[in-house]
């Protein structure tokens, strides 16, 4: 047991009041006992961990798991019960999904030992001290990819480097988004011969196939809940407390809108904001004909509902949070609003912005927004094709990530 772990441990005693208010699952796992989770025998590949806190990382890794798989043996590993639930969707047929362990000690030991990677890989910022000093330690290689740190996030991490500096200092490697982001890397004790630049592989993770053309799956997902595909359609996509009230106020009676909450444990909550909506979960006893209310009360739909959209409206945007990601409903070329609060994701909310792809809107100013967009397709469309240039421009960061990491790995790869 080192200092961290007594840390830990005082941590959790102190806000399990908090967190025992919530049900979670797969304890054992957390503890680093995974063995039940892993189906596939170890191959003479090299093996790469993926480490992707929760839904959103998860879905980032879509165009770099298929690249690194050619060539090594991929687990993916999670932290959050959804998503966990999203990475088993996504990778479950071609990679091994996992729970990533708490960072004591003994659990990373236990996790290190069973799935014994030649090379980890941490999605955007999981600077976990133990995990890090536990692969160094064992002469593994490990990073970041896909990195950022948002200027709320570096302000703590700054007071705190005394105690993580030293964890920064350790990483193998820190491919990180942008000019800003590797300055605070920096700023942070990573080694500037061990820091690069490579871009986000969120604009990688849209699908941009299909072009913005409704798909088979997004028609058939429209007609089950009941919306009608004549009519314009509004999604808010990724909601927070307060939002829902907010769409809901703000879209004219008869047009049609569809909420997707960020968080399961908001759909109640989220439904009662929209009172008489046609939820997901209970068709079809909500059904309702000429309904135009709607609740997406389900994991990993969202993307496919984009597709239907006319207007998307990112959510956690509106209050005090910070901000969702814009570039799938973007690269699907859709007309797409978001508020003010996106610090989070300042960087891509900018190239949007800058390209004619995006608008930033008050709470005040929502509902003229989107009846503007309503009342012209014109200017949907032109908004929608700018954002989809603007992915298809900035995308290629997938292959960079995957040199790196099949480069430490011992493989040589695409970048």
């Amino acid at each position: 047991m080192n200092a961290f772990d007594l840390a830990y441990l005082a941590g959790g005693l102190l806000l399990s009041p908090f967190w025992a208010r919530k049900k979670r699952e797969g304890w054992p796992e957390r503890f680093g006992h995974i063995d039940a989770m892993l189906k596939r025998p170890i191959t003479e590949r090299p093996r790469i961990v993926l480490h992707a806190v929760s839904v959103g990382e998860a879905a980032a890794l879509r165009s770099l798991v298929p690249l690194l798989t050619e060539h090594a043996d991929v687990i993916v590993s999670t932290t959050t019960d959804t998503g966990l639930a999203r990475a088993k969707s996504l990778y479950g047929e071609t990679c091994e999904v996992v729970r990533t362990p708490l960072d004591f000690s003994w659990a990373v030991r236990r996790f290190l030992d069973r799935t014994q990677p030649d090379a980890v890989g941490l999605v955007e910022l999981e600077v976990w001290p133990n995990l890090i000093k536990r692969c160094v330690k064992r002469e593994i290689p490990i990073g970041v990819i896909n990195g950022r740190l948002s200027e709320r996030s570096f302000k703590g991490y700054k007071r705190a480097r005394p105690i993580l500096g030293a964890s920064f200092k350790r990483l193998s490697f820190a491919c990180v988004q942008d000019r800003t982001y590797a300055e605070r890397f920096r700023a942070m004790g990573v080694p500037e011969d061990r820091l690069s630049i490579t871009g986000s592989m969120k604009w990688d993770a849209v699908d941009v196939s299909g072009g913005s053309a409704r798909t088979v799956e997004a028609i058939g997902l429209a007609r089950t809940l009941g919306l009608d595909l004549d009519r314009p359609i509004v999604v808010g996509g990724s909601t927070a407390p307060g939002e829902e009230a907010l769409l809901h106020a703000s879209v004219p009676d008869d047009v049609q809108l569809v909420c997707a909450p960020r968080k399961p444990e908001r759909f109640v909550e989220a439904a009662a904001a929209m009172p008489g909506c046609v939820r997901r979960s209970r068709l079809p006893e909500t059904s309702k004909a000429g309904a135009t209310r709607f609740l997406l009360d389900s994991i990993g739909e969202l993307s496919t509902l984009y597709r239907v959209a006319d207007v998307v409206v990112v959510g956690r945007s509106f209050g005090d949070l910070f901000g969702s990601d814009p570039t799938e409903p973007a690269g699907l070329g859709r007309a797409t609003l978001i508020g003010p609060a996106n610090s989070d994701f300042t960087s891509v909310v900018g190239a949007l912005e800058g390209g004619g792809g995006i608008r930033v809107v008050d709470r005040d100013g929502l509902g003229e927004a989107i009846a503007g967009l309503l009342s012209d397709p014109g200017a949907r469309d032109r908004m929608g094709g700018a954002a989809r240039s603007c992915v298809l421009a900035q995308q290629g960061a997938s292959e960079r990530h995957a040199g790196v990491l099949l480069g430490h790995a011992g493989v040589v790869g695409p970048g």
